[in-house]
């Protein structure tokens, strides 16, 4: 049984003055029922608390101030939930509401929770409904857009298809809004993601928060997690069960080759790194290359606060990203040990520890890129 992630975003719930637009939602809402009657398990992703919140109490734009904006958002979650229970109702088709932050993705039993609460639902012929819990998530622990929402709730439950419906019909070269001349881009192989070149260009709309460039890291989640993701037209939501069928209908990337280690996807797209390490050559061979635990003498520079089992990017002296892990010392103690052979430890802190900074068990290698603020 294939299991499908559709994300929609507020651009596409809504029309251009901001009302709610009623004949798209119907539209997803049949398509996403028919697919549950043909023995798909669907998750909807679905984006416009703070847009329905702004029609509802009649403001002309997204607001900028954080708490504002969480009361905003408390304000059109209740309402986009009403329309979406009504149609689907009438369907026939049970749903669930599900509010998450990051916080409930970063620790382990948490994560393994929600897994679980989505497989029974799933298995009960229930249609989740996701989006972010705006009205508790702090700026630190906000998963920033629903692109990346949907590709982790992807990854979390191991999907077979993750479909980000947006105001574009698919993924271009550069902005076809702005470049005539842009060009439409049909199929990213799994080989020619790192290769792909475009302008993505900032937000699609003044009521949404993702661009393309959010969608090309939502694809670096979903695809890393073996998971097939399609850009296409939100305004056609029918479009999925053609492209489910065969028909090219939008940007279709490749899922990447991948291991089903669910401790590592977790490390991987789960947690928000709280700091930085800096390898020497030598040592981003042996954990990229040979599959090594890092060790303190391969570490050249320590960046950010963080502690013990937190989750950092592991870098190169350039600063391109690794590999990602789960650290057995705190920031202070590595600035100490860095540089050291592991025998020395002991000696060096006052008290015995691991001889590992980042044991492999709980090191991810990603591909190469800068890190953040690099």
């Amino acid at each position: 049984m294939k299991t499908i992630v559709v994300k929609i975003g507020t651009s596409s719930l809504t029309q251009p003055t901001g009302q709610i637009a009623i004949a798209t939602i119907a539209s997803l809402v049949e398509t996403l029922s028919n697919l549950r009657s043909e023995g798909y398990r669907v998750v909807l992703v679905s984006s416009g608390a703070v847009g329905v919140g702004c029609v509802r109490l009649n403001l002309a734009e997204r607001p900028r101030k954080m708490a504002l904006k969480q009361a905003i958002a408390a304000v059109g979650q209740g309402r986009l939930m009403r329309i979406y229970d009504d149609l689907f109702s009438n369907l026939g088709q049970p749903i669930a509401q599900i509010l998450l932050t990051r916080r409930e993705l970063m620790e382990r039993n948490s994560y393994v929770n929600a897994s679980n609460t989505f497989s029974e639902l799933l298995d009960l012929g229930v249609i989740p409904i996701v989006n972010e819990n705006d009205t508790v998530a702090t700026d630190e622990l906000k998963f920033g857009d629903n692109d990346t929402l949907s590709a982790l709730v992807a990854s979390l439950i191991h999907a077979d298809w993750l479909f980000l419906l947006t105001d574009v019909d698919k993924l271009y070269s550069a902005d076809p809004r702005i470049q005539p001349n842009a060009k439409p881009i049909d199929l990213v192989a799994k080989e020619e993601f790192h290769q792909l070149q475009l302008d993505a260009g900032g937000s699609g709309s003044s009521w949404g928060t993702g661009g393309m460039a959010t969608k090309l890291a939502a694809a670096r989640i979903a695809t890393s997690s073996g998971v097939t993701m399609v850009i296409t037209q939100g305004k056609q939501p029918q479009n999925i069960i053609d492209i489910l069928a065969g028909k090219s209908l939008g940007t279709k990337f490749e899922p990447q080759s991948q291991s089903d280690n669910a401790r590592k996807r977790w490390i991987a797209y789960g947690l928000i790194p709280m700091g930085k390490l800096y390898l020497d050559g030598g040592a981003v061979k042996a954990i990229a290359k040979n599959g090594k635990s890092l060790l303190p003498a391969g570490i050249t520079k320590v960046e950010g606060k963080f502690a013990s089992s937190d989750a950092v990017q592991l870098c190169n002296e350039d600063g391109l990203e690794v590999a990602r892990g789960l650290v057995n010392y705190n920031h202070l103690e590595i600035a100490q040990i860095k540089g050291i052979r592991s025998d020395k430890i002991s000696e060096i802190l006052g008290y015995p520890g691991a001889d590992t900074v980042v044991h492999r068990n709980n090191l991810v290698v990603k591909e190469f890129r800068l890190c953040d603020g690099d």
